[in-house]
C-alpha cells in the first residue's frame, strides 16, 4: 500500500516539476528553490529521482500532448502512408500540432534543453539525442514505406526534422508563425516531388 502511495507522489511531483520548468526555464534551476515552490524538500526530490538531471528529463517526458506521441499513434493506428500525398498530410498535421498555442508555451523549454545539450552534453545531451533519434527513426520508417532505400529514408527524415526545428526556433524568436507556416509549406512543395519519384 505504501509503495503505491510513493508512486502516486512521484507522478504528482513530475507533473508539478514540468509545470514549474515550463514557467521558469532551466537556466537558473536549482533543487532547493524548486523544492520550496513544490512544498517539499530537495532531499525528497533526490530520494524519488536520484539527480536533478534525471528529474528534469523525466518531467519533460511527461507530455502526453507532444507531437511525437501523435506521430507514433497515427502510424500505429493507420499504418505508414501509402503515397507521397498521404505522407504530406501526416507531416502537415504534425506541423499543426507543433504550432498550437499550448505547444508554443512548451517549445521554449525544448530549445533550452537543446542548447544545454550542446553546452553541457554530459547532462542534457542524452535527452536531446534520444528525442531526435526517435523523431528521425519514426519518419525514416514512414519514408521507407514509400519505397525509399534505408539510406535515403534516413536522409529525408533528418532533413525534415532539422528544418522543422529551425522554423520553429525562428518563429519563437520573431513571433511570425504565419511566415513560418508558409515557409514550411514551401519546404514540403520542394520535398514532395522526390517522395513521389519512389512510389
Amino acid at each position: 500500500m505504501g509503495r503505491a502511495a510513493d508512486l502516486g507522489k512521484r507522478a504528482d511531483l513530475l507533473r508539478r516539476v514540468r509545470e514549474y520548468v515550463i514557467c521558469n526555464g532551466l537556466a537558473d534551476l536549482s533543487l532547493r528553490p524548486l523544492a520550496k515552490a513544490l512544498g517539499t524538500s530537495d532531499r525528497m526530490l533526490l530520494y524519488y529521482f536520484g539527480s536533478k538531471d534525471r528529474l528534469v528529463a523525466e518531467a519533460l517526458a511527461q507530455d502526453e500532448g507532444r507531437p511525437l506521441l501523435f506521430l507514433r499513434q497515427a502510424l500505429d493506428s493507420a499504418g505508414a502512408p501509402a503515397d507521397a500525398a498521404g505522407m504530406r498530410l501526416v507531416i502537415e498535421e504534425l506541423w499543426s500540432q507543433f504550432t498550437t498555442p499550448e505547444r508554443r508555451d512548451v517549445l521554449p523549454v525544448t530549445f533550452e534543453v537543446m542548447t544545454a545539450s550542446v553546452l553541457n552534453p554530459s547532462r542534457y545531451g542524452p535527452v536531446m539525442r534520444n528525442l531526435l533519434a526517435e523523431w528521425r527513426r519514426l519518419l525514416a520508417s514512414a519514408f521507407a514505406s514509400l519505397g525509399m532505400s534505408d539510406e535515403k529514408a534516413v536522409a529525408e527524415a533528418g532533413l525534415l526534422v532539422d528544418a522543422t526545428l529551425g522554423l520553429l526556433h525562428a518563429s519563437l524568436a520573431d513571433g511570425d508563425w504565419d511566415q513560418a507556416t508558409a515557409a514550411f509549406q514551401t519546404l514540403l512543395d520542394r520535398l514532395e516531388p522526390a517522395w513521389q519519384a519512389v512510389e
